[in-house]
């Protein structure tokens, strides 16, 4: 049930605003199902021979924990017809047809990756997944309805309140103060029943895609989104569970709509059942969140309270999305208290950069209206400044609640996990950027510069000992991922005390990591005597790409750090490890043939170093991670417009605002440093 104090907020919440002819809806909100939600019960583990492929020393998989089908009410609203079957089928490398679809359901468009993933998940938003079925499908109760038929565009749309103008066929099925009972039913139960009726339906063919043979291809996992965009900022996780034991409906942000009251759902109705259940949640999108998604929103609870808060995020935050369609989170140059060097790769691929003013800092505040390229920008927008926001926090109650680890996903919305190929990128999002023009249009829309400001997403790269849910899983959990815009380059990193020198000429460099070291994700254990520094290794080997696509060569290794300062402010340093610019060698910079995309110039295919942080302080907390740069590549949208004829070329392809090149990244999970005060 939802707590006192969000119950106490349901009049402020309800509260709609018009902006500009926008409709705006601040919080829906929905009574609890009736009957109440069912735990997860215990599910016997599926059989399975040990995987053929398996290496204690660990091995990088690649796969995508964020992706859409036609359960989640924005793809179906545009007319997206792929099932969670057909996403599981692309993301083993099958071919799958994209919109716009016909009578019959098949795609006027088909797509296939180049290079099959490793696992994958099915996360569609949990809101109105009910109303969406029994709205488009004939046989329904419901499928009449006016609100229904509104939805599909065969009846006006109808205000919510008197004078509110609305826009955009979802309004038709959004309740405010409960469910749409001409659709649901007095009593819910018909959305209720069409929910379980679909995430039945995804948990099969979660199960029926799962590779459980000596082969270990291919691993699936269940989860949802949990879609919050309070006041139209983005707040948005998905939930990712371990095995098949998994609560009976996915929990929304309609029954709870604030973090905590998801977190102690899914403890009440998974983790605390004793039925093997366990789960994990996801942020994503902080770089359009007002500063909400890293907000520390406990503080007017009692100090208990505050640290139990601190605590449970710190559980089921274990990693956090840090690249996606929408756009890059890492960091933005010139925020509010942040000192340091200025960071030259921190405009990578920024959703409210292009075409746009710089958005209005938040400074220790929050906003509102990220979604519609308004409200302002906080440092805690960016992956960057949270985990020095974490290190604060903790100084203040002594837990650190943004401990987390980096990820990639795509964010797809045409069933289409893994679809970060930028030399035939089709699209994020059903019919709406189904055409070519569409995808390079420049009008300002969410956030940005409409479409063409998007961009394929990014990859979740973990070191795992086998490609199976338990060890997936538990990579997650000690944090040991890699985010990748794309490419899939394989960073190491190693942090230790007393790591021998030149490891990176050892052919025992990963041995040796694990045994004097410790890993990205993990927390560096105090040195035995006092005077020492922390040593790093961080090495890197390049994406191989494919014979019809090659990869592209390295360009620098760059280890990061960030602290908070005794000053109060949030202190980086960025060092050249190795490359281009690292220890003694520069070089020019590596360039691209804008007429033919063809690279030019010099780059590595491995870079490896060690460095000893020469500012330590042992009485700081601090935070390190390291980041790989690709030499300069087309961007999807420079590639699209070259296979149009130059006279047919739309604006966004001469638009001095809208890069032409990119550098693709990867960013491992930190290592941290704690004082042994607070160990």
């Amino acid at each position: 049930m939802p707590t006192p104090r969000s119950r106490s907020f349901v009049v402020l919440s309800l509260l709609l605003a018009v902006a500009c002819g926008r409709f705006i809806l601040l919080r829906p909100t929905a009574s609890d199902w009736k009957p109440a939600v069912s735990p997860a019960e215990p599910v016997k583990p599926s059989e399975r021979v040990p995987c053929a492929n398996s290496n204690p020393l660990r091995q990088a998989f690649f796969g995508d924990l964020h992706v859409h089908t036609k359960h989640s009410m924005d793809a179906r609203s545009r007319e997206m017809l792929g099932s969670p079957d057909d996403a599981l089928r692309f993301a083993r490398g099958e071919a799958i047809g994209f919109g716009p679809f016909d009578a019959a359901g098949r795609g006027s468009r088909t797509a296939r990756l180049e290079r099959p993933l490793d696992f994958a998940a099915v996360t569609d938003h949990a809101e109105w997944i009910g109303e969406i079925g029994l709205c488009t499908t004939p046989v329904s109760p419901s499928y009449d309805s006016e609100s229904c038929r509104s939805y599909r565009g065969e009846a006006p749309l109808k205000p919510l309140f008197p004078g509110l103008k609305a826009r955009g066929r979802m309004i038709a099925i959004i309740g405010v103060f409960d469910r749409r009972e001409d659709i649901c039913g007095p009593d819910g139960m018909l959305c209720r029943e069409e929910l379980l009726s679909a995430w039945r339906s995804t948990q099969r063919a979660t199960e029926r895609w799962n590779d459980t043979t000596e082969s270990c291809s291919f691993t699936t996992f269940h989860g949802w989104e949990h879609s919050y965009s309070v006041n139209m900022s983005k707040v948005h996780r998905n939930v990712i569970f371990r095995n098949s034991s998994v609560p009976e409906i996915p929990i929304s942000s309609l029954e709870a709509p604030d973090a905590i009251e998801l977190w102690d759902r899914l403890d009440a109705l998974c983790t605390n059942t004793g039925s093997g259940c366990e789960a994990l949640t996801i942020p994503h999108n902080a770089n359009v969140s007002n500063g909400r998604l890293f907000e520390i929103s406990w503080k007017r609870e009692s100090l208990e309270e505050q640290r139990r808060q601190a605590s449970v995020r710190a559980r089921m935050d274990r990693v956090v999305e840090m690249m996606q369609v929408k756009g890059e989170s890492e960091c933005q140059n010139g925020m509010f208290g942040v000192v340091g060097e200025v960071d030259e790769l921190c405009g990578f691929e920024k959703l409210r950069a292009f075409k746009q003013e710089r958005p209005e800092d938040c400074i220790e505040g929050i906003g509102s209206g990220a979604l519609n390229g308004e409200g302002c920008q906080s440092r805690v927008d960016f992956a960057r400044y949270a985990l020095v926001e974490g290190l604060r926090e903790a100084e203040r109650i002594g837990v650190n609640p943004f401990q987390f680890g980096f990820i990639g996903s795509t964010d797809g919305h045409n069933a289409n996990p893994g679809d970060v190929e930028e030399y035939d990128w089709q699209g994020c999002c059903a019919n709406k950027d189904a055409e070519v023009e569409a995808r390079l249009d420049t009008t300002p829309a969410f956030g940005g510069s409409g479409p063409i400001g998007r961009n394929p997403g990014g990859l979740m790269g973990i070191w795992s000992e086998q490609n199976t849910r338990d060890s997936i899983f538990d990579a997650i959990k000690r944090r040991e991922t890699f985010a990748t815009s794309g490419p899939r380059l394989t960073p190491r990193f190693f942090g230790g005390w007393d790591l021998p020198e030149n490891l990176c000429a050892s052919s025992d460099l990963i041995r040796t990591g694990y045994e004097r070291g410790v890993p990205m994700g993990d927390r560096l254990k105090s040195p035995d005597q006092s005077g020492l520094a922390p040593t790093f290794v961080a090495s890197v080997a390049r994406d191989p790409g494919t014979p019809e696509h090659p990869g592209h060569l390295l360009d620098r290794l760059q280890i990061i750090k960030v602290w908070h300062g005794a000053d109060g402010q949030f202190h980086q340093e960025v060092h050249d490890l190795a490359g281009r610019l690292g220890g003694t060698e520069s070089r020019e910079p590596a360039s691209v043939d804008l007429s033919t995309c063809s690279p030019q110039g010099i780059g590595y295919d491995q870079l490896c170093a060690m460095w000893t942080d020469p500012t330590f302080d042992p009485e700081r907390a601090a935070a390190y991670y390291v980041r790989a740069v690709e030499n300069p590549s087309c961007r999807w949208s420079w590639r699209t417009c070259l296979s149009i004829p130059e006279a047919d070329r739309p604006e966004g392809c001469s638009d001095p605002a809208i890069p032409r090149v990119i550098q693709e990244r990867a960013w491992t999970s930190p290592i941290w440093f704690e004082p042994p005060a607070s160990s």
